[in-house]
């Protein structure tokens, strides 16, 4: 029996596995999964905890709810990859052996590589909100935190869904003005980039926003260390941004196995195609989601898109056909604005975000780069459709590659 091994029950991983068990006989292929953690998160709420709109219970479900019948589970630490040999070696000494191979394994926080971030103020004064612990930590400073300087830092890129810090500035601003605080608190966002966003209209756009709702935007800001007794963060060129309470995105770094399986970069993120999604060294595994090297956000939206090409292109590979499927960096993000509105974004790696309707010209019902109401209800609605549709892989009405009707240039 062939077998195809999937590392990583993530969300790309989960779909992945849903999709090739809809196209692989059952009688001649075994497919696995392996992951450490049985708990799935859906990350993007996260972001809600800190200003109460989302508790724990709205983010976690169980693994085992999203894989298909027939699949083969494994909950298991991953000493490493042995891609010479075809096989993957377990931390309790169990090798597993593969026909093809699909790495999903992610990103995760590495705030230890900020000298001084993760300090005697984690989790007093200083917070991140990536993970589930961060915050639940920071909902519960919210709660009796009577204001000061509020600042969020991006400390590198990249980082997981990069607009994830612009919304959480956006609802800072509504959450304070909502309490009678708003006065009180000055709110700041620094960040390495030359301004909001990676993208020059879309900087332009969310530039603007930033500073309608009076925050301060602080770019060309590389952080080289938190000084936790003065309470300010420092770059490496001298500047100093004082802060009471410090929301930090730390570094994100693919997982620790990849660097001991000798195939990552330096930020151990694996070298991928990024148009097949297979491994730039070998032919028999392919890379998807935050764990692949590719110059496109480290986003949901992106894992989902590339599922459908990488599906295809596995079983062309598979059925030892050239590949038909291309993927073209396509990225779709709903930004949450405060007061019940957003925008949104659509993009890839060659054409930045764009003004104009989606997903259907002239009709919408979402505006790109313009703030509404019904963008908000779409970033509110996703979560619905990441634990019924979007994790069992079923086709979305959303084509994979981006299109340009609807879009103004």
């Amino acid at each position: 029996m062939k077998k195809l091994l999937i590392l990583g029950a993530g969300t790309a991983g989960t779909m992945m596995a849903n999709k090739m068990r809809n196209n692989l006989d059952r009688d001649e292929w075994q497919i696995t999964i392996v992951d450490q953690f049985k708990t799935h998160y859906y990350q993007p709420g996260f972001l809600f905890i800190p200003f109460g709109m989302y508790t724990k219970s709205d983010v976690v479900k169980p693994k085992s709810d999203f894989f298909p019948t027939g699949v083969k589970v494994i909950y298991s630490k991953i000493d490493k990859i042995q891609p010479e040999e075809s096989s993957v070696l377990l931390d309790d000494g169990v090798v597993l052996k593969y026909d093809y191979l699909i790495v999903a394994t992610g990103c995760k926080t590495a705030p230890e590589e900020v000298e001084g971030l993760k300090d005697k103020l984690w989790y007093k004064d200083i917070f991140d909100f990536y993970t589930i612990e961060g915050a639940l930590k920071l909902a519960e400073h919210f709660k009796t935190w009577k204001g000061g300087d509020l600042v969020l830092n991006v400390s590198e890129l990249p980082y997981k869904c990069p607009v994830a810090p612009l919304e959480f500035v956006f609802f800072a601003d509504a959450f304070f003005t909502e309490r009678g605080l708003r006065d009180k608190v000055n709110i700041t966002y620094v960040t390495p980039m030359s301004g909001a966003f990676t993208k020059p209209r879309a900087a332009k756009a969310l530039g603007d926003l930033l500073e309608e709702k009076n925050i301060k935007l602080i770019s060309d800001f590389t952080i080289m260390q938190v000084d936790n007794d003065e309470k300010k963060i420092v770059d490496y060129g001298g500047q100093e941004v004082k802060f009471d309470c410090l929301v930090s995105i730390p570094p994100n770094l693919g997982d620790a196995l990849i660097e001991r399986s000798g195939m990552g970069d330096d930020m151990n993120f694996v070298p991928t195609d990024k148009h097949t999604l297979r491994s730039e060294k070998y032919e028999n595994i392919f890379v998807i989601g935050d764990a692949a090297n590719l110059p496109t956000s480290k986003a949901g939206s992106v894992a989902h898109f590339a599922a459908e090409i990488l599906e295809e292109n596995m079983m062309c590979a598979i059925e030892g056909r050239p590949f038909t499927a291309s993927f073209d960096g396509h990225a779709n993000c709903y930004i949450e604005t405060g007061y019940g509105k957003g925008t949104l974004i659509d993009f890839n790696y060659d054409t930045e975000p764009l003004p104009g309707s989606f997903p259907f010209p002239g009709v919408g019902p979402f505006g790109l780069l313009k703030v509404s109401r019904m963008n908000h209800y779409g970033k509110v609605l996703f979560r619905w459709i990441y634990w019924h549709i979007l994790l069992k892989g079923k086709e979305m009405p959303i084509d994979s590659e981006m299109q340009m009707a609807g879009k103004k240039l």
